[in-house]
C-alpha cells in the first residue's frame, strides 16, 4: 500500500517515517512539506542519510489521489481541514494527527484552537482514534482523528475505571508532565535549552487545547463532567506522565481495581498494567508504542491515583496513527510497531 506523509519535517512526521519504513504492508512513497519542496528529506534529518532518499514535495491534492492509497497528516492544526474534503471525496483514507477533527463541537474548536473549524459534515464523519477504546468504529472509518498526546495518556488511564461506575466523574484532577518534543520542532523561547534545562515550568493552566478533548470523552459518562488539568514542561526530550486523582463512590480494594484494569486491557498489546506497589516511568516506554499504567489506592484518604506514561511522539502521535491505520486496513494492531522501548 502506497502511503504519503504530509508534514514530513516535524517530529511526528519523521517518527512516522521511522516506523513506516519497517511496516511490511506499506511503501512510503510521498513525503510532503509545506515550505521545503525540492529538498532531500535527509538534508533536514541527517540520521536518515542512506535510508530515506525521498525529495520533499509540495501538496498537490489531485496528484496525491492518483499516487497513493493512504494519507497521514502530521501538520499543525488548521491545515488538514483545508485539504481533507477533497481527499475524502476521492475516497482516500486518512489519519489526521492534528486537532482539526477531534472535537465534535465546532464552537469548542474555535474557542480552544482560535481557528475556524472544519466543515460540520466532515466532523460528523470523523472517528476519534483512541485505538484501544474505539476499535470497532476505527475499523469502519475512512477519516480518523488521532488523539492528542495528553488525552491518549489520560484517557487510557481513566476509561476502565470510568466504565466501572466506581468513581465520581465530575471531580477528577489531572497533573500532566511532558518533554520538550511535545512543543514541536519550531523555534520557541520556552523550549530553548537554557530555559528548560534544570527547570520545571507549568504552562497553559486552564487553557490547554486538550482539555475539551478529554472532557468530550468523560462526558459520555457524566454530561456535567469537567476536569482540573495542570500541564508542566520538564527537561527531557520525550515522554508524558499523567497522574490522575479520583474519588471512589463505593468501597473497592486495590486488588478489585487492578483486576478491572487487567481485564479491560487483556487483549490489547500496547497497554501494560503494573502490579500493585509498582508505578510506571517514562523511560520504560521511550521510543515505543506502549502505554504503562499503575494504580495506588490511598486507604487513608480514599483517593484513587492512576499513573499513566507514554512516549508522546509514538503512542501520543505517530505510533497510534499507524495502529489506527492497521485497524482501518484489517491488519493486526502490532504490525510495524513491534519495537521495544529504548533503554537506557
Amino acid at each position: 500500500m502506497k502511503v504519503a506523509v504530509i508534514g514530513a519535517t516535524g517530529y511526528s512526521g519523521v517518527e512516522l517515517i521511522r516506523l513506516l519504513l519497517n511496516h511490511p504492508h506499506v511503501e512510503l512513497t510521498t513525503l510532503i512539506s509545506g515550505n521545503k519542496e525540492g529538498d532531500l528529506c535527509a538534508d533536514h534529518f541527517p540520521h536518515l542519510k542512506g535510508i530515506v532518499e525521498h525529495s520533499l514535495e509540495a501538496l498537490d491534492v489531485a496528484q496525491l489521489v492518483k499516487d497513493v492509497d493512504f494519507v497521514f497528516f502530521a501538520t499543525p492544526s488548521g491545515v488538514s481541514r483545508t485539504y481533507m474534503p477533497a481527499l475524502t471525496e476521492a475516497g482516500l483514507p486518512c489519519v489526521d494527527l492534528s486537532g482539526d477533527f477531534r472535537l465534535h463541537n465546532p464552537n469548542e474548536y474555535a474557542q480552544w484552537y482560535k481557528q475556524e473549524p472544519a466543515d460540520a459534515s466532515l466532523l460528523a464523519h470523523a472517528v476519534y482514534g483512541l485505538s484501544e477504546v474505539n476499535q470497532e468504529q476505527i475499523r469502519e472509518a475512512t477519516l480518523v482523528a488521532n488523539p492528542g498526546c495528553y488525552p491518549t495518556s489520560v484517557l487510557l488511564g481513566l476509561v476502565p475505571i470510568l466504565e466501572s461506575g466506581w468513581v465520581v466523574v465530575d471531580d477528577i484532577v489531572i497533573d500532566g508532565k511532558t518533554g520538550v518534543s511535545g512543543a514541536g520542532r519550531s523555534l520557541n523561547l520556552a523550549t530553548h535549552f537554557s530555559e528548560t534545562n534544570e527547570n520545571v515550568r507549568p504552562y497553559k493552566l486552564g487553557q490547554h487545547q486538550h482539555i475539551p478533548e478529554i472532557e468530550q470523552t468523560l462526558q459520555a459518562y457524566d454530561p456535567s463532567s469537567q476536569i482540573t488539568f495542570s500541564t508542566h514542561l520538564i527537561p527531557m526530550t520525550r515522554g508524558i506522565q499523567c497522574s490522575m486523582y479520583l474519588t471512589l463512590k463505593e468501597s473497592k480494594t486495590a486488588e478489585d481495581i487492578l483486576e478491572r484494569y487487567q481485564h479491560y486491557y487483556q487483549s490489547q498489546p500496547f497497554v501494560r498494567i503494573c502490579p500493585l506497589g509498582k508505578w510506571p516511568a517514562t523511560k520504560e516506554v521511550y521510543g515505543s508504542n506502549y502505554c504503562d499504567i499503575g494504580i495506588h489506592l490511598d486507604a487513608r484518604t480514599g483517593k484513587l491515583m492512576i499513573i499513566s506514561v507514554i512516549d508522546n511522539v509514538v503512542k501520543g502521535a505517530a505510533g497510534q496513527a499507524i495502529q489506527n491505520m492497521n485497524l482501518m486496513k484489517g491488519w493486526a494492531q502490532e504490525t510495524g510497531l513491534k519495537v521495544s522501548p529504548v533503554f537506557p
